[in-house]
């Protein structure tokens, strides 16, 4: 059966992305690509105002004690634990190895029960994650990656309809899991988006 999607008029990729969604055609791959590997880490400016963050408070004790040999080792651990805290925030791994497998985190998809993959541009991302989410889909996302991939899946033991995963190439984990991206090769119109649902 097919799956509802809400078309949103007034973007062309908007009504990809429900078509993406809703359709029921189903694309095969036979073969993997050559693999794929991204790390999600913060962007540099993080560790940039991490470092502002770290001087704050170092000050602040600085200002709240007498000096002392232990405010050495509390400049240590503040700035050990901003360090640690930015690193972990970005050390979530997308790869798609080489027999085809998606591997987000400790979630693994392969391509084989993939019928239908698009990329999401940052402009699509609001809708992608708010009106169109399906409640049952698979969902990876990090707020400072501003770009994210949707793999539709066509496997009958599986009740979560897709997977919407943040990545800075899209097109590249498409290419490796050889998914043609619908928001490239094809062009649907709103009005065929509103189409498709009733």
């Amino acid at each position: 059966p097919r799956r509802a999607a809400v078309g949103v008029s007034g973007s062309p990729w908007d009504a990809d992305y429900a078509e993406a969604v809703s359709d029921d055609r189903t694309v095969k791959t036979s073969r993997p690509g050559n693999g794929y590997v991204e790390r999600l880490t913060v962007p540099w400016y993080w560790w940039l105002a991490g470092a502002v963050v770290a001087g704050l408070l170092c000050f602040e004790v600085t200002l709240a004690a007498n000096w002392g040999d232990w405010m050495i080792g509390a400049f240590v651990l503040i700035v050990a634990v901003i360090a640690v805290l930015l690193w972990s925030m970005g050390r979530t791994q997308i790869r798609v190895s080489a027999d085809g497998v998606l591997h987000a985190g400790k979630a693994q998809l392969p391509n084989s029960v993939i019928a239908r993959g698009a990329s999401i541009p940052a402009s699509a991302k609001s809708a992608a994650l708010g009106r169109q989410l399906d409640p049952a889909a698979f969902l990876m996302h990090h707020a400072w990656i501003k770009t994210m991939v949707l793999l539709v899946l066509d496997d009958p033991d599986d009740p979560t309809p897709y997977w919407l995963v943040s990545t800075r190439h899209p097109e590249k984990v498409l290419a490796a899991l050889d998914i043609p991206d619908a928001s490239a090769t094809s062009v649907v119109s709103p009005e065929h988006s509103d189409r498709e649902q009733g």
